[in-house]
């Protein structure tokens, strides 16, 4: 499997949550090139600050895994990670991550800060931006612009 594959998983996830009028963000983590846990964000409808995407990804797959150590498994998320889900992917053990949108105003892999390229952390997390960039800005694009007319009708 590729990379394109699985994030086109993640974006199968964003598109869920657009379902529930939540931001379209969506992630999968991968073990040995299989799906073990995929999500996307719940905030507004659980009204849980901290169900982003990538959290709730990372507590499936510990879960199935039966340990909060994620060695050897890759996340894909549609949009880079804040600052939150940035630490969660070190704290996990994570191996790689990728992205697909670069976020300007939280994202903390390379927008606005470089957590992952601290290498005082215990553990150091692979990380590349950019996988279907547009489509996964699109949705995204697409779901502001949508929330902008609705707020001004």
């Amino acid at each position: 499997m590729n990379v394109e594959f699985f994030m086109n998983e993640a974006i199968i996830e964003a598109k869920k949550a657009l379902q529930y009028d939540e931001v379209p963000v969506g992630a999968i983590i991968a073990k040995d090139g299989e799906i073990i846990a995929r999500s996307h964000n719940t905030r507004e409808t659980t009204q849980v600050s901290t169900n982003h995407a990538e959290i709730i990804a990372i507590n499936k797959a510990c879960e199935i895994l039966k340990t909060w150590r994620l060695e050897g498994c890759e996340m894909y998320v549609t949009l880079e990670p804040c600052i939150m889900c940035a630490g969660s992917l070190i704290l996990s053990r994570i191996e790689k991550v990728y992205f697909g949108a670069f976020d300007p105003k939280s994202g903390s892999i390379v927008s606005v800060a470089n957590v992952l390229d601290n290498k005082k952390y215990n553990h150091n997390v692979i990380y590349q931006g950019g996988i279907l960039e547009e489509e996964c800005s699109s949705l995204l694009k697409d779901f502001f612009k949508k929330l902008r007319v609705l707020k001004n009708d």
